[in-house]
C-alpha cells in the first residue's frame, strides 16, 4: 500500500537525523573549549592573562560581620561605657591642675612706641609682676612662656637651619640653607646658624614667694633625643648674634649646644601661632594666697610684629598641663554613642518593632488599595 511506503520512508529519515544529532553532541563534549583570546589573536595575547591568584581575585579570608540591630546596639554601648569614663577621668585631672597665666608685654611698656622702646638698648627693660597663688600648687610647677602670634611652622622660617652643623664638628661651614644668618660679615660661618636660633627668646623671669627667692631648675628642661641625637656635644657657638642683623638671645661660648637646653627647647618648632615653651621648675610647693613676686626682663622683641607674651605657671598631672578638650571629646563621643544605642532600641524595639528579615515587609508583599496581595 502507498502509505505504507511512505510510512516507511519517513521512520528511515528520523533515524538518519537522530543519528546526526547524537553524532554532533558528542563532537561537541569532546572537542576542548577555546580561550576568547585565543580565539581572536593566538597565543601571544593569551601569555598577557594574569596568573590566577586569590589576591587578586579578592578571595582573600574576610571578616564580614552581619550587622544586625543588636550588634549596632551593643557596639554603641560598649563605646559609651568605655568612653564616658575616660572622659569623666581626664576632665577631672585637668580640673585639679592648677594655672597661673599673665599677660605682661602691655604693662611692662611704659611709653606709646614700644618698638622704639624694646629696640632701644639704653632703656631698662625691668618689669615687676605681682601675683596671688588661688590654690595650693604642688612641685614641680612648670614654668612656661607664651608666645601668641608667632608663626615658627612658617616654611621659610622651619628651613632656615643647618641640621648637620648642630651635629657634626666637620659641618661647621655648611651655611647654605640659614641665609641671612648664615655668615657674618667677613665670611665667617655662625654657629648655630638660621633664623630660628637667631630669634632665640631672650626674656628671663626672677620668682621669688612672700618675698623670699626661689631656685628656677633649669636642668632637664629640653627631650633627651634632641639633645644626644641632634645636638653634638663638640660643637660650641661662634660669631653668634654677630650677623647683620640684631636677634634674641645670646649663647655661652664656652658650653657645647648639647647642654644649651634654652636653645634645644626654642629649636623644636611649634606648630600653632600661639605656643607655650618650657622655661623652668620650681622644685618646692606654693601654697595658697602665696605672693608671688616676677621679676622680668623684657628684652624679646613681639611688638614688631603685633605678637603677645605671657609667663605661665602651671602643675602637672597624668595627663599633662591643664587640658579640658580631651575630657570633653570623650564624654562628648561617649554620650552620643549612649544616646544613638537608646535611640535603635526605642525604635526598633519599641515604636517599629519587626522580625528581623521579615519578608512581609517588602513593598512588593504589602497590600496596596490598587493591589491586594
Amino acid at each position: 500500500m502507498w502509505y505504507l511506503e511512505l510510512g516507511l520512508t519517513l521512520s528511515a529519515h528520523v533515524n538518519n537525523f537522530s543519528d546526526w544529532v547524537d553524532a554532533c553532541h558528542c563532537e561537541r563534549n569532546v572537542l576542548p573549549r577555546m580561550d576568547p583570546l585565543e580565539s581572536e589573536g593566538g597565543s601571544q595575547k593569551s601569555n598577557n592573562k594574569p596568573k590566577y591568584s586569590k589576591f587578586t581575585q579578592q578571595e582573600l579570608p574576610a571578616c564580614k560581620p552581619l550587622l544586625t540591630p543588636g550588634i549596632v546596639v551593643a557596639t554603641f554601648l560598649l563605646i559609651g561605657i568605655i568612653f564616658v569614663p575616660i572622659g569623666l577621668a581626664s576632665l577631672s585631672a585637668s580640673q585639679e591642675i592648677v594655672e597661673l597665666v599673665d599677660r605682661y608685654d602691655t604693662n611692662c611698656v611704659s611709653t606709646l612706641d614700644k618698638v622704639g622702646f624694646i629696640q632701644n638698648t639704653d632703656t631698662d627693660k625691668t618689669c615687676t609682676r605681682t601675683l596671688t597663688v588661688p590654690k595650693h600648687m604642688k612641685s614641680p610647677i612648670q614654668i612656661y612662656y607664651q608666645i601668641g602670634d608667632f608663626y615658627q611652622n612658617h616654611r621659610r622660617y622651619v628651613k632656615s637651619r643647618s641640621d648637620k652643623q648642630l651635629r657634626y664638628k666637620n659641618a661647621v661651614h655648611l651655611t647654605k640653607d640659614c641665609d641671612p644668618e648664615g655668615n657674618t660679615v667677613d665670611g665667617a660661618p655662625i654657629i648655630p646658624c638660621g633664623l630660628i636660633a637667631w630669634s632665640l627668646f631672650n626674656d628671663t623671669y626672677t620668682i621669688s614667694v612672700n618675698k623670699k627667692a626661689i631656685e628656677v631648675n633649669k636642668k632637664d628642661i629640653a627631650w633627651k633625643s634632641d639633645k644626644t641625637d641632634k645636638f653634638g656635644s663638640d660643637i660650641y657657638p661662634s660669631n653668634f648674634q654677630k650677623g647683620s642683623l640684631i636677634g634674641g638671645a645670646k649663647l655661652n661660648e664656652s658650653i657645647p649646644l648639647s647642654e644649651q637646653e634654652d636653645l634645644i627647647v626654642w629649636m623644636r618648632t611649634a606648630a600653632l601661632p600661639t605656643f607655650r615653651k618650657l622655661y623652668g621648675r620650681i622644685e618646692t610647693d606654693i601654697m595658697a594666697n602665696d605672693q608671688l613676686t616676677v621679676v622680668i626682663q623684657n628684652n624679646y622683641n613681639t611688638y614688631s610684629f603685633g605678637g603677645s607674651k605671657a609667663l605661665v605657671l602651671s602643675t602637672t598631672s597624668w595627663i599633662g598641663g591643664k587640658n579640658n578638650f580631651i575630657g570633653v571629646a570623650y564624654l562628648t563621643i561617649g554620650g552620643l554613642c549612649i544616646f544613638l544605642a537608646v535611640g535603635f532600641v526605642v525604635l526598633l524595639y519599641m515604636v517599629k518593632p519587626r522580625t528581623l528579615g521579615d519578608p512581609s515587609y517588602l513593598s512588593w508583599n504589602r497590600d496596596t488599595p490598587d493591589r491586594p496581595n
